[in-house]
C-alpha cells in the first residue's frame, strides 16, 4: 500500500445556529493492486445455480468475467450478473439468466442479448451476439472504492457514535443525490469514478463534518474525517463542583439564541460542535443561565450554578 497522504479539506462552516468546524479530510489512496487484493476472499454463493451451463445442457455457452479499468485481474468477489433478451421485434426485454458467481458460465440460444454487471454501485452494460460458436466476454468497470473513518483529533471515533452519508453532486449542488446512507465506518463502499461529498455526524447534535473528495477507477480511498467536538455532560449544582441536582430541565443555545438541544436529568450528556453557547437551566420553577464554550476533544462537566 502506498504511503498515505496528508490533504486538507475544507469543512463547510455551518451558521451560527451550529458552530460546527471545518473538517479536515486525510486522504490515503492505495494503489491497484491493494484494492484488488481487497477484493479477493472467499467466493460467494451462487444466486441462480441453474443459470450456470452444466453439462449435456442445449445452447452456445456465454463465459462472463471482470476486472477494474487499469487493472487486467478478474474480480472474483462482490459481482453480480443479469443477462437480459434483447428482441428485435419491440417486445420488452426480459431476464434470461442471473448470477452472483465471479466468473459465470451461462448456456444460451444463438441470438442477440444485453448483459448488466454490478459491482457494489458501479455497473456496465455490453450488447453481445451469440452465433454458434462458445463466446467469452470480460467487461472493465470504471470503479473504485472508499473507506471512511472519524477522528477527534489523532483519537478514532467509537464506530457505533459516527455514520457517514455519501453523495453525488448534481450540477451546483454538492449534495445533489444520496447514493449511500448509514455507511459503517471501515467498510468497503464500491462506487463507480467520480466526485462525491462525504457528510459525518457525530451523535446525534450538531456534530458534522464534510468532505469532497474523488474515486479512482482501481483504488481505494481511505479517508479520516476530523471533527471539531466535545462530549460535555450538563449539570445544576449548588456550587462548583457539588453534586448534580435532579429533576433539572436544560436547554443548549447558540449565542444567539437558536436552540441547540434539550435534556432533561441530573446530568445529561451530548456530543457538541466546538463552540460558544449558553446553557439554561430549569429546576422549581427557577431558571438559572451559563455561558459555557466547548473545546474539540475535551470531554468535561458543564456545571450551572444555582445562583
Amino acid at each position: 500500500m502506498a504511503r498515505p497522504i496528508d490533504l486538507a479539506a475544507a469543512g463547510r462552516h455551518a451558521s451560527s445556529m451550529n458552530r460546527v468546524a471545518a473538517a479536515v479530510l486525510i486522504f490515503a489512496v492505495s494503489v491497484t493492486t491493494a484494492f484488488a487484493q481487497s477484493m479477493r476472499s472467499a467466493p460467494l454463493t451462487p444466486f441462480d445455480p441453474g443459470a450456470a451451463a452444466a453439462p449435456g445442457r442445449a445452447g452456445v455457452t456465454l463465459s462472463l468475467s471482470a476486472t477494474l479499468e487499469g487493472d487486467a485481474r478478474v474480480l472474483d468477489k462482490g459481482v453480480s450478473w443479469r443477462v437480459y433478451s434483447d428482441p428485435s421485434d419491440g417486445t420488452p426485454a426480459r431476464v434470461v439468466a442471473k448470477s452472483d458467481l465471479a466468473s459465470p458460465v451461462f448456456a444460451l440460444e444463438p441470438g442477440a442479448y444485453v448483459v448488466h454487471v454490478a459491482f457494489g454501485l458501479a455497473g456496465m452494460t455490453r450488447r453481445v451476439v451469440i452465433a454458434q460458436q462458445p463466446l467469452s466476454e470480460r467487461i472493465a468497470l470504471p470503479a473504485g472504492g472508499l473507506v471512511l473513518r472519524a477522528q477527534i483529533g489523532d483519537a478514532p471515533i467509537a464506530s457505533e457514535r459516527v455514520r457517514f452519508n455519501v453523495y453525488v453532486p448534481v450540477g451546483s449542488d454538492p449534495e445533489g443525490r444520496l447514493v449511500a446512507s448509514n455507511v459503517r465506518q471501515g467498510a468497503l463502499l464500491r462506487l463507480p469514478e467520480g466526485q462525491y461529498r462525504v457528510v459525518s455526524t457525530y451523535g446525534d447534535t450538531n456534530a458534522i463534518a464534510n468532505a469532497d473528495l474523488r474515486v479512482e477507477s482501481g483504488k481505494v480511498l481511505d479517508a479520516a474525517i476530523r471533527h471539531r467536538a466535545a462530549t460535555v455532560t450538563l449539570k445544576l449544582v449548588l456550587q462548583p463542583g457539588s453534586e448534580a441536582i435532579a429533576g433539572t430541565s436544560f436547554s443548549v443555545l447558540t449565542p444567539g439564541g437558536d436552540t441547540v438541544r434539550e435534556a432533561a436529568g441530573a446530568f445529561p450528556s451530548m456530543i457538541l460542535a466546538e463552540g460558544e453557547y449558553v446553557v439554561i437551566a430549569r429546576h422549581g420553577g427557577k431558571v438559572y443561565t451559563s455561558e459555557v464554550k466547548v473545546r474539540s476533544g475535551y470531554d468535561r462537566d458543564l456545571e450551572v450554578i444555582a445562583r
